[in-house]
């Protein structure tokens, strides 16, 4: 049998390097995880994507940075020493013999499966500054932890409106540029991460809960406005200057130079749903990976640990809370604030599924076009959406606004938040630059065939009456002229 040329048949990839375990994020639980690798004897790369460089930071990747970064988060070097001394446990690992390497994202995890088996085993793919490239590897820790929920409002694009748990973060490594902030959210995680930035010298000016505080909020020695919501936060290009909120009494502005968004706690799992791990929904933490006892996930290669995991204090009926925040903020506030800003998308294109008004798309000639009559029965699908409305599809690759389009989805349509399924996920699951997706090897006899891959017609006729070199300009335009 002839094996087609342009096929996957035969070809092998061009694996820079290996592994026996790769663990990815370099937090506590990450750390942990390759010390007890090591100590099997196994060996083992750690790679953690902090200091993560301030053009990603600028697109509030892998966290809701919102603008916070003082200018000390543009030297690499300082950053790296800041990191290392805020987790002692690095200088440890090297000591044990990982392979440590800072700066350093994993964007995609790939093995065999139904719809591949050309593969030589697990391998990830990595990427620094300066390169990306492919690790074989024999097991995956994934350790990436978690982030904030954001949440829609006038003035939410502001710098200085950021997560709690990126301000903690900044913070921790000294480049948190705000003094004086607002609290939105009273869970566990949300206080946790405000006693880090008290400590740091930030001020919390004022907690804001929408209904009645999940934790003590008073401990922090802010006032404690329960029943409020975000009305707008108000300043300019240099960035947030006060929060106005309002309740059943009225209006109050509060002077500050950040809002910090803890409204939600959201397990970091794209790299795990984009390899095809199981994922499910928890109702005190949201969508986590499915894992046995052993904390493997349904690819047998891949532990999830941390906070990515699920590893954090539950919150009571995590659907309940965050569905009353978007109600408040986006139904109850002004419908036209883009949820969406990558893609200018906002909650009534949402809701009445419209395409962004850049791309002039003409009204809907549908009699009813409600999200349960556009989208038919069951659970309204996110990608489905997505693909109607360009919501999440932007460059920050839906973190800011993911949760934020399910709420609206199920408040809605009626449906419970558990019930909408969860948004694809799709390598690389962070950004990689043109420059360095290209340097990726490829072998020559998987090059030289390369341009028949984005010829449809070409996919569906024998390999022999193809031409050598397939081009835009010489496909054929008529399917009856193939062949």
């Amino acid at each position: 049998m002839t094996i087609d040329p342009a096929s996957v048949a035969g070809k092998t990839l061009d694996v820079a390097e290996r592994t026996d375990v790769l663990v990815v994020g370099a937090g506590g639980a990450g750390i942990a995880a390759a010390l007890d690798a090591r100590r099997q004897g196994a060996a083992v790369v750690l790679v953690d994507e902090n200091p993560v460089p301030a053009e990603t930071m600028g697109d509030d990747i892998p966290m809701l940075w919102g603008g916070a970064a003082s200018g000390a988060a543009r030297n690499r070097t300082a950053m790296t020493e800041a990191l290392l001394a805020a987790r002692p446990g690095l200088a440890t690992a090297v000591e044990a013999g990982v392979d440590v390497r800072l700066g350093t994202s994993c964007w995609g995890l790939y093995a065999n499966g139904p719809s591949v088996g050309w593969l030589p085993g697990p391998i990830a793919g990595l990427a620094d500054e300066t390169r990306a490239w492919l690790l074989g590897v024999g097991r995956v820790v994934v350790a990436a932890g978690c982030r904030d929920m954001g949440v829609a409002f006038a003035g939410w694009d502001l710098p200085g409106v950021a997560g709690v748990q990126a301000a903690a973060s900044l913070a921790a490594l000294g480049a948190f540029a705000p003094r004086r902030a607002v609290l939105l959210g009273t869970s566990d995680a949300a206080l946790a991460a405000a006693d880090i930035l008290i400590a740091a010298g930030v001020t919390i000016v004022a907690v804001v809960e929408v209904a009645a505080p999940l934790a003590d909020a008073g401990r922090l020695g802010a006032p404690v406005l329960c029943g409020h919501r975000v009305v707008r936060a108000e300043g300019g290009i240099d960035g947030v200057t006060a929060l106005v909120v309002a309740s059943a009494t009225g209006e109050r502005r509060l002077a500050c130079d950040a809002v910090l968004l803890g409204i939600g706690t959201v397990p970091v799992i794209e790299l795990l749903d984009a390899a095809g791990c199981r994922i499910v929904f928890d109702p005190g933490r949201g969508h986590v990976p499915l894992l046995d006892a052993a904390g493997r996930t349904s690819l047998p290669f891949v532990s999830a640990v941390g906070g990515c995991a699920g590893d954090f204090p539950a919150q009571p009926d995590i659907a309940a809370y965050r569905m009353a925040w978007v109600e408040a903020l986006v139904l109850d506030g002004a419908d036209d604030v883009h949820v969406c800003r990558c893609e200018d998308v906002t909650a009534r294109d949402i809701l009445h599924l419209r395409p962004p008004r850049y791309l002039h798309a003409p009204p809907s000639r549908r009699n009813d076009a409600s999200l349960r009559a556009l989208l038919g029965e069951g659970p309204p699908n996110p990608d489905q959406v997505k693909r109607l409305t360009r919501a999440g599809m932007g460059v920050c690759q839906g973190r800011r606004c993911r949760e934020q389009v399910a709420c609206l989805l199920a408040l809605g349509t009626g449906e419970p938040l558990a019930s909408v399924p969860l948004a694809t996920h799709r390598a690389p699951v962070r950004p990689l630059p043109l420059r360095l997706a290209q340097a990726v090897a490829e072998p020559p006899d998987m090059r030289r065939h390369w341009d028949t891959w984005f010829g449809m017609y070409a996919q569906y006729v024998p390999y022999w009456d193809v031409a050598p070199t397939y081009t835009a300009a010489t496909r054929p335009r008529d399917p009856d002229d193939v062949g």
